[in-house]
């Protein structure tokens, strides 16, 4: 195995701050294992390297051929996907892929088993026959939490479709991140990948936006709808003050746009 390689699998290691017992758990190897690929006296095979580079968000060529402990701009994730990165899935007896749900109650350890077969397979899993999600395209189901989006109530269900080439990121449009700090995050976007980052805004105007460094990021997801079970109460209820904020900001927006428009004829 080549010294680059050997070597920056430790330094990944310890700059996360795994043990390799904690590092091998999360591969799906044995410490043993990692212990023999660290010191150069093993070859990982080519689906460990996968899951090396999906873990730590770098391309596979920049895990075999990089020096990490030299090169400070390590921090170049494979935002194209050309560089094998692969997504776990679950499949039905005829191999057709189904639709992973991710609940809240499993956010946690879907950042460390997102690479992980045997892992999205002991996740719920269903099959959604609609038209409009196309059959060779993946999806994925995750619930959210808190207001941060209103008007989506917290508790609802986002129906994802997964995102090879994150060049395709477009301004303002609604994704799911998997992120080495926050975990599962649902948030508006605005692609800034040429600068290393994203920006990312809630539509509840009480929370500020902010950015994401490029390689702190791991999957991304595409919000296409979303299911929720919580109906509105008979007659209606009074608008909160955020709703009203975000009706009175959307409606801005448009009137903008609609100048804009008028002006260019």
């Amino acid at each position: 195995m080549s010294h680059s390689l050997a070597q920056n699998i430790k330094y990944l290691r310890k700059e996360r701050g795994y043990t390799q017992g904690e590092l091998a758990g999360k591969l799906g190897i044995n410490r043993a294992a990692l212990a023999s690929y660290e010191e150069g006296r093993a070859e990982p095979r080519l689906a460990v390297l996968q899951m090396v580079a999906g873990h730590f968000s770098c391309s596979l060529d920049d895990l075999l051929h990089l020096d990490f402990s030299r090169d400070k701009q390590r921090v170049r994730p494979d935002k194209s996907g050309k560089s094998l990165r692969v997504l776990s899935v679950a499949v039905d007896a005829e191999e057709k892929e189904k639709i992973v749900v991710v609940p809240v109650k499993a956010a946690a350890g879907y950042l460390d088993g997102f690479s992980d077969v045997d892992y999205i397979e002991s996740l719920p899993s269903f099959s959604l026959p609609l038209q409009e999600l196309g059959k060779e395209r993946s999806y994925r189901l995750f619930q959210i939490k808190g207001d941060s989006m209103n008007p989506i109530p917290s508790g609802s269900y986002i129906i994802s479709e997964y995102v090879q080439d994150w060049n395709q990121i477009k301004d303002d449009r609604c994704y799911i991140l998997i992120t080495q700090d926050e975990g599962i995050v649902y948030k508006r976007v605005l692609n800034r990948l040429h600068e290393e980052q994203l920006i990312l805004k809630s539509d509840n105007p009480e929370y500020k936006p902010y950015s994401i460094g490029s390689e702190m990021i791991a999957e991304v997801w595409k919000a296409i709808g979303y299911i929720s079970l919580q109906l509105p109460e008979s007659g209606g209820e009074p608008l909160a003050a955020s709703q009203i904020m975000n009706a009175l900001i959307r409606l801005e927006k448009e009137v903008k746009e609609v100048k804009e428009r008028v002006q260019k004829y």
